[in-house]
């Protein structure tokens, strides 16, 4: 693991994708805050610690960036990881991100890219 924690998401960065769903719908929406990282609202996460993540970790953190604002995930896996309880948008082109959430969704697709993440 390389130390990237979430309060009340440590299970499902260690894989523990169930349990994580059912926790998933009962957490208040909040911004994710990630040691190394810092909140996905307020600051920009850079490529050099991006890049050192796992491409689990960084699925993770850009679909909870997603979960965070209510929507809801069409895939099995994003399902899976981080559930779709109490989820309202089904548009992920209308979830309201701020500037920040923005440049981080991108920036982490990008680390994605660059380590050849599918």
């Amino acid at each position: 693991m390389t130390g990237l924690l979430r309060t009340g998401f440590l299970a499902a960065v260690l894989g523990l994708c169930g349990l994580v769903a059912g926790l998933a719908g009962s957490l208040p929406a909040a911004a994710g805050c990630y040691e190394g990282l810092g909140c996905t609202d307020v600051n920009r996460f850079s490529q050099a610690n991006l890049r050192q993540q796992s491409c689990d970790t960084l699925y993770f953190v850009r679909n909870s960036i997603y979960q965070e604002h209510g929507y809801c995930f069409k895939t099995a896996r994003a399902r899976a990881v981080l559930g779709n309880a109490g989820c309202y948008i089904h548009d992920a082109g209308a979830v309201p991100l701020n500037r920040n959430e923005s440049a981080n969704v991108a920036a982490i697709k990008q680390a994605e890219n660059w380590l050849g993440c599918r």
